[in-house]
């Protein structure tokens, strides 16, 4: 159950309108790693958690906040657009490269579309889309995958509070990596508190029996690339961090196996195999006299 509250988490305010970086704010609103995204994700990690208690709690606690986030961006954006031109005529355009350079830096669709208002889209206005979303079941790795997405989106955040002079905006986005640092310590919090209450272990899932895996490849470093530093990484040798081996280093793969022929797919999907043409049309034919796949 929700309720909304006409308050908004912190202010989100600018000083002065800017149609420019209203495109750019859409990024960390309906972008991969926009809030959008965290705040479904955060709250479909609930919805389909197993368990009751501390960390079903966490993941709805930080994806409500998340939908506060997608509402203090949304205000900003509008507020962005809101005393930005309208339209400009040609003629301006073509005399004065600098308003094009502008209005090609505009997302047209704030206007015509939206109204002067924000919209569930990324910077370059491709639609936000639910494949964002990672929800596994499986609470070390969505943790450890929630955590990637504040990384991600405060390292955004950080590259937009220097693409604007706006004492406004730039009040909003400290706020915004202020909480991003939060969430990213509890994350990591909560994925390390999995392994140590023995919930979830390295590597996930935990509770799948390695005695399957093909184990003598389960701890090698196999060195794909010409490049020798990588042999001097704690991931080359030592005690591997799920605690169940020991890293080793090796040039190249420790395995290999013959390439099987090519294969011959049905007749009638047309494709081009070494088979006779003729030979594949007669095939075809018969399968389907004999309604046989």
């Amino acid at each position: 159950m929700f309720f909304h509250k006409q308050e908004l988490h912190f202010q989100a305010t600018p000083d002065q309108a800017d149609a420019v970086y209203a495109r750019k704010l859409q990024e960390v609103l309906g972008g991969q790693y926009g809030e959008i995204t965290v705040a479904m994700q955060y709250m479909f990690q609930g919805w389909n958690m197993h368990t009751p208690g501390k960390y079903r709690d966490l993941v709805f606690g930080i994806g409500s906040e998340e939908f506060g986030h997608v509402e203090m961006l949304a205000t900003m954006i509008a507020q962005l657009l809101e005393k930005a031109p309208v339209g400009v005529t040609e003629a301006a355009v073509q005399s004065d490269p600098t308003v094009a350079a502008v209005i090609g830096g505009t997302d047209l669709q704030h206007a015509i579309v939206a109204g002067a208002g924000a919209r569930p889209l990324d910077s370059m206005g491709n639609p936000w889309q639910g494949a964002y979303i990672t929800a596994s079941g499986n609470l070390l790795a969505d943790f450890t995958a929630n955590a990637n997405a504040e990384m991600q989106g405060r390292t955004q955040v950080a590259r937009l509070y220097h693409m604007t002079d706006d004492a406004g905006v730039r009040d909003m986005l400290s706020f915004l990596l202020a909480r991003d640092t939060m969430h990213q310590n509890q994350w990591l919090a909560a994925a390390a508190e999995l392994r140590e209450e023995g919930v979830e272990k390295l590597p996930v899932p935990s509770n799948f029996p390695q005695s399957k895996e093909h184990t003598p490849v389960s701890y090698q470093y196999q060195n794909f690339s010409d490049g020798q530093q990588a042999s001097e990484g704690s991931w080359a040798s030592g005690a591997t961090p799920d605690g169940n081996g020991e890293f080793s280093y090796h040039d190249g793969p420790t395995t290999s196996a013959e390439m099987p022929p090519p294969t011959r797919p049905d007749a009638r999907f047309y494709g081009t195999t070494d088979l006779p043409d003729s030979v594949e049309k007669m095939a075809g034919t018969a399968q389907d006299a004999l309604k046989r796949e």
